[in-house]
């Protein structure tokens, strides 16, 4: 956790460092009944096996708007409030995904290296690209706020925008596609923005990356294990796809060498967010929640999985 979340919990609460004690399992057994709060947050799991020995447990506030790494279900039936911190990153993360989107499609990184390179003064300018955002469509994946972010500007550099989604959003202009295949097949370029987690687990595999087709492009700018990773990287090396910007992976911090081998391939280290401004406020968020949870006056910004007020 960041500097901004520990120094306002520590002035307001006891607060214990699960990553700096050695022995768990003795920790838990003497404090497990005290503790009433977690803040948890990148890859740290919060699943059953660790609330189940905080019996006092009444909320659980991630830093992130994805919370695959928290047992939200779980926590949902044992009365455990799971909150995350939407909105405050959603413009910051759809900027990103444009910055991916045109590094991939006009290869500016590829141009960078070959400038740095020496080659653009010893071998003239940098090659043509193939790709270009003129009169292509975009099918994103997952229109919920950073979706609808990006959509916007998507339609700003006057792209075409349709999606798809578990189910078809009134009041949404763009067109939906019902299955993931059917829009790949439509679309120039397929932007992740899905969540991560067992019902998202490879949902883009070889059958969608064959329906992008040759010319496409895969940006994912979601969650890493929505992509078939293996998949992707022998659709890239014989041009299933044209080529992928990605700003997460699916063993997060570690990038297979094949993929970090492509020169079509544009990496990023899950920088969506990742501005001082942008974490502050998601920090902020979590010390929100918490307080406010516990000071009674209810979540800030529950999940889907333990709606507040509580129902029945």
């Amino acid at each position: 956790m960041m500097p901004l979340v520990m120094e306002q919990l520590e002035n307001r609460f006891t607060l214990h460092k699960l990553n700096e004690i050695g022995d768990r399992d003795a920790f838990l057994a003497e404090f497990g009944p005290r503790i009433r709060a977690v803040a948890t947050g990148g890859h740290a799991k919060t699943d059953a096996a660790l609330m189940s020995k905080l019996p006092k447990l009444e909320i659980v506030a991630n830093f992130g708007v994805g919370y695959d790494t928290v047992d939200a279900a779980w926590a949902g039936q044992h009365g455990i409030v799971v909150t995350n911190t939407p909105d405050v990153l959603t413009e910051e993360v759809a900027d990103t995904c444009l910055g991916l989107l045109l590094m991939t499609v006009r290869e500016l990184s590829a141009s960078e290296r070959y400038l740095r390179a020496g080659k653009w003064e010893k071998q003239g300018p940098y090659p043509l690209t193939h790709n270009t955002l003129r009169g292509k469509t975009v099918g994103i994946l997952a229109l919920g706020r950073i979706g609808k972010a990006i959509a916007t500007r998507c339609e700003a550099f006057g792209l075409t925008v349709v999606y798809h989604g578990r189910n078809e959003q009134k009041g949404v202009s763009y067109k939906y596609y019902p299955t993931l295949v059917g829009m790949a097949e439509a679309c120039d370029i397929l932007i992740s923005v899905a969540p991560g987690g067992a019902d998202t687990f490879h949902i883009i595999d070889a059958e969608v990356l064959r329906a992008l087709g040759p010319q496409g492009v895969l940006i994912n700018i979601g969650r890493g294990t929505v992509v078939d990773e293996g998949a992707l990287i022998n659709a890239l090396q014989n041009k299933v796809i044209a080529a992928a910007g990605l700003d997460v992976f699916e063993k997060e911090p570690h990038v297979p060498a094949e993929l970090m081998a492509l020169e079509n391939a544009v990496l990023l280290p899950h920088v969506g967010s990742a501005s001082h401004h942008t974490r502050n406020l998601m920090g902020q968020l979590v010390v929100d929640n918490i307080t406010s949870f516990l000071s009674g006056k209810g979540p800030l910004t529950p999940v889907a999985e333990t709606p507040w007020p509580r129902k029945g």
